[in-house]
């Protein structure tokens, strides 16, 4: 192989690489929008509200839950907080566009208290899933 075939071979290399940075730049708002099912495990349950929804998930004593706003693509406060009876709640609040979380606790075989909010819409689950 001639120096003029490994040159055009190393600059088509690095055409493709440049493009796929790019399209991952391009996508990365598309991409939070799809992580909304980024939760493992069996879905449990879901808990409407006026505002969104937040999905809780159960996988082999790990509970994850994640609150999807009913309106995305605009920037709103929205949180969602899992409990496990004698723990501390681990939350994640913030402004975003989706949603938020997802967060996953270690439960076990114990109950837990779910929480999410999107703008002035909220719920709250009360100890489940015991």
């Amino acid at each position: 192989m001639d120096s003029g075939a490994i040159r055009r071979r190393l600059a088509l290399g690095a055409a493709v690489l440049a493009a796929a940075g790019t399209l991952g730049l391009v996508t990365s708002g598309a991409a939070q929008a799809a992580e909304a099912d980024s939760c493992s495990g069996r879905q449990v349950r879901t808990l409407p509200f006026s505002t969104g929804v937040t999905q809780i998930y159960n996988d082999n004593g790990y509970v994850c839950a994640i609150t999807v706003a009913r309106h995305p693509g605009t920037t709103q406060t929205m949180s969602v907080s899992v409990q496990a009876r004698g723990g501390r709640p681990v939350v994640d609040q913030g402004s975003y566009r989706y949603h938020a979380g997802p967060i996953t606790v270690h439960a076990g075989h114990r109950c837990v208290w779910i929480r999410g909010s999107v703008g002035s819409g909220s719920v709250s689950s009360g100890w489940i899933l015991c």
